[in-house]
């Protein structure tokens, strides 16, 4: 389960996607957003979902990297499922046993959320599979750059992002080896009661932590050394500019989000 966790992975590739600014990403991901929650119905989920795929093909990202990384949240799907399905009402009841009241209006709103929330995680995978840590630093503190006025240190806030989601890929690989030893000396994580399984990750959580603070003090000396002073007076390998495939891109999910808050207040299906 836990390699299935590909959050921060970064694949690199030559793909359109690939090739576009940080920035042009980082504000399509936020106008994708916009737009899957703006949308209400089959009709504008759709024209999201046509937008996800589209965009999924052409960065040439594989489709079961994608599906890997649901596996984790399927508990979360199955329990949003459920609650939207027996606590909506409306539409026309299918089922009635005792307190269970199944409705169509039920039925769509489980199986929009659901579609809701794995769009919602596939957009922001893209994000990272296709964008380099060090060029989704750069974009977020150019982004962030007029937040500097009023004294907020945009440089520091990026990278702190930007080392998070770094790392995500080897704490993950760090827990898997520490379960695979633990496992090795008698340790149970799989079987017992909720409480038992609680405290079976107690030999797991310390080490784990250890390890990661291990690695941030690492990383801390490595900067230093390297004469590293945040951002003031740093300058860059690769600077950053815009193309017309970027003001291309930018106004095609400006239009996306039009489109979306137009259908559906005349559309709602």
């Amino acid at each position: 389960m836990l390699k299935d966790i590909t959050l921060g992975q970064f694949f690199p590739g030559d793909s359109l996607v690939h090739k576009l600014d940080p920035r042009t990403k980082l504000i399509c991901v936020v106008l994708y957003i916009i737009a899957l929650f703006s949308a209400n119905g089959f009709l504008t989920y759709g024209i999201v979902f046509f937008v996800l795929a589209l965009s999924v093909a052409v960065s040439r990202i594989s489709v079961k990297s994608l599906v890997r990384g649901m596996k984790p949240v399927v508990v979360i799907l199955v329990f949003t499922g459920l609650l939207n399905l027996l606590y909506t009402t409306g539409g026309t009841e299918l089922v009635a046993i005792g307190f269970v009241h199944i409705t169509t209006g039920g039925l769509k709103k489980a199986f929009l959320m659901i579609a809701r929330i794995l769009m919602l995680i596939s957009g922001t995978f893209l994000l990272t599979y296709t964008t380099s840590p060090i060029a989704l630093t750069d974009g977020m503190e150019q982004l962030m750059n007029p937040l500097k006025v009023i004294k907020v240190p945009v440089h520091d806030l990026a990278m702190m992002m930007s080392i998070a989601l770094r790392f995500i890929p080897t704490l993950i690989e760090e827990t898997d080896k520490i379960m695979s030893a633990q496992k090795a000396r008698g340790a149970d994580f799989e079987t017992g009661s909720v409480i038992e399984k609680a405290k079976a990750m107690v030999p797991l959580m310390v080490p784990l932590f250890v390890s990661a603070f291990r690695r941030a003090d690492e990383l801390a000396t490595a900067m230093e050394c390297r004469c590293y002073h945040g951002g003031e007076g740093r300058t860059r390998l690769h600077q950053l500019h815009y193309t017309s495939r970027d003001y291309a891109v930018l106004a095609l999910f400006a239009v996306l989000v039009l489109l979306i808050i137009v259908a559906g207040r005349r559309f709602d299906l």
